[in-house]
């Protein structure tokens, strides 16, 4: 073989071992959105399946606060009927289920401010330990968000790095969408008794 055909094999080898290994790296920052979008519903689901028992606590205590206990089960019911996508998530739907999200979080705060008028609600064992796994639950969600965003954060700039961003084209590899605070979250929600 002349030399110059090896050098081109060798050319043409390493521009095909560059870009198997950029795909496989796509592959597996994809891969790490999707598991950490996994999480997030993952810790909406928890929250969701802790709130029939939290509400079924709650009745026993307060039968005349069934206004609040239904607004929750409704915002429940509403934040689990919208799925997304993560493959294809554009902003408005991440904001169409945050907001969905929200509600529960809204409704779950007027359950809590019930407890605060009720003492025997409060001081209930039951009510306590679903009120402290519904924090840790929020803690969770928050968590997992940030975990998202982040695993999103480092698949765009893989995707968009040159000389990756070629390879990413050619593969139609999309941007993803991160969440973002909605509008207003920036000021603390008013509690009324």
């Amino acid at each position: 073989m002349k030399k110059s055909t090896i050098i081109i094999l060798a050319i043409v080898g390493a521009i095909v071992m560059w870009g198997a290994l950029s795909f496989n790296g796509i592959i597996s920052h994809e891969e790490s959105v999707n598991q950490a979008w996994a999480k997030v519903e993952s810790a909406y689901q928890r929250r969701s399946d802790l709130i029939p028992n939290l509400v079924n606590t709650v009745k026993g205590y307060a039968e005349h606060e069934k206004e609040t206990l239904q607004q929750v089960t409704d915002a429940r019911t509403r934040a689990t009927s919208i799925n997304i996508d993560p493959t294809t998530a554009t902003p408005e739907q991440l904001a169409a289920w945050n907001k969905a999200q929200q509600g529960v979080g809204s409704a779950l705060g007027r359950l809590i401010a019930v407890a605060e008028n009720y003492p025997d609600l409060k001081a209930n064992e039951n009510f306590r330990d679903l009120q402290a796994q519904l924090e840790g639950t929020e803690n969770r969600i928050k968590v997992e968000r940030d975990r998202y965003n982040d695993a999103v954060k480092s698949y765009n700039v893989k995707i968009r790095r040159f000389p990756t961003n070629l390879l990413a084209s050619m593969f139609g590899f999309e941007k993803r969408s991160m969440f973002e605070a909605q509008q207003g979250a920036e000021i603390a929600p008013e509690v009324k008794f």
